[in-house]
């Protein structure tokens, strides 16, 4: 499978996934909103527009062996009445069922579709991490939407035989991150004292590199057609652990305010800040036993590593 059409090939991991693929020396065609920018390599550009039931593929498919899946209505933060379940499925449901029955007609072999930790849940409790036989259990909208197109894909396939490889990320990183990643760095680089030295939770999270280089790994491995894969570093860690070695690549230390974590969460609750605050203090823990064990994948960067390149890319940016 050398030709490859991806999806969202503008975004966070989209642009990373184009250039390690073209290093790897696959034809890449990438399918975008709009053609605005100009690729100074060969990549082949489709402009399909937005993505929802209606959207036409078949232009963009032709003789394409892979599909990697990354668009999609992304999550955010204090949504809005707009952000309604329904708008989260016309992009991540309908469109993604429309595209894979596209692929199927087109004679596309496989599809990898980058889906989302949330379709597992918002928090594991102590000792326990998400694993990729779970019964799903999605709590907010985007998660549900995730894990409908998942459903919608496994029908496609069993329908039409088409190979489906789905991947759960948690809190992806790495230059160029944005959402909440980027908030920790901020509040990293300007030395805020955070009231966290008492929260004691374990999380998972995955640089941009590593996740690439599972996709990577799925468009040829024989073993995960039909299967479901989780993915992280590998090697968890607090909240404030995060936040110092954040502050250790910056060559900043960080000063943390030992409040009591019942106060911290009833005072966020008072200002309305409960869900974010739960982001921080709560466990999320990954189990990727089962994507090592079939694939014979291992994340090749060390997340030290990884967070040191975030850094470089965040001091430059703001030099």
């Amino acid at each position: 499978m050398n030709k490859i059409l991806i999806t969202g090939s503008t975004g966070f991991v989209g642009q990373k996934l184009c250039k390690k693929l073209i290093l790897d020396n696959y034809s890449i065609r990438e399918a975008v909103r709009s053609n605005s920018e100009k690729r100074l390599d060969k990549r082949e550009v489709f402009n399909i527009g937005d993505i929802d039931k209606n959207t036409n593929w078949s232009a963009s498919l032709q003789d394409i062996d892979c599909v990697i899946h990354c668009a999609a209505r992304a999550h955010v933060m204090n949504e809005n009445k707009l952000d309604t379940l329904a708008t989260y499925r016309k992009v991540n449901v309908d469109g993604t069922r429309n595209l894979a029955e596209q692929c199927a007609k087109a004679g596309v072999k496989r599809l990898i579709f980058l889906s989302s930790i949330k379709v597992n849940g918002e928090k594991t409790k102590a000792s326990f991490s998400f694993r990729h036989d779970d019964n799903p259990k999605p709590e907010d909208t985007y998660g549900i939407s995730k894990w409908e197109a998942e459903l919608a894909l496994q029908r496609v396939s069993k329908k039409y035989g088409i190979e489906i490889v789905i991947i759960r990320a948690p809190l992806v990183y790495g230059p160029n991150v944005k959402g909440n990643f980027l908030k920790l760095i901020n509040l990293a680089a300007h030395r805020i004292p955070l009231p966290i030295s008492k929260v004691n939770n374990i999380r998972s999270f995955v640089s941009v590199e590593n996740l690439i280089d599972l996709i990577s790994c799925c468009i040829k491995h024989p073993a995960a057609a039909g299967k479901i894969f989780l993915v992280s570093d590998n090697k968890d860690m607090s909240t404030p652990e995060l936040i110092k070695k954040i502050g250790k690549a910056m060559g900043k230390s960080q000063y943390f305010i030992p409040l009591p974590v019942f106060i911290l969460r009833f005072l966020c609750a008072i200002i309305g800040k409960s869900s974010e605050i739960d982001r921080l203090v709560s466990n999320l823990q990954v189990d990727c036993n089962n994507t090592f064990e079939v694939l014979g994948w291992r994340p090749p960067v060390n997340p030290d590593d990884a967070i040191t390149e975030t850094i470089k890319w965040y001091l430059n940016q703001n030099d």
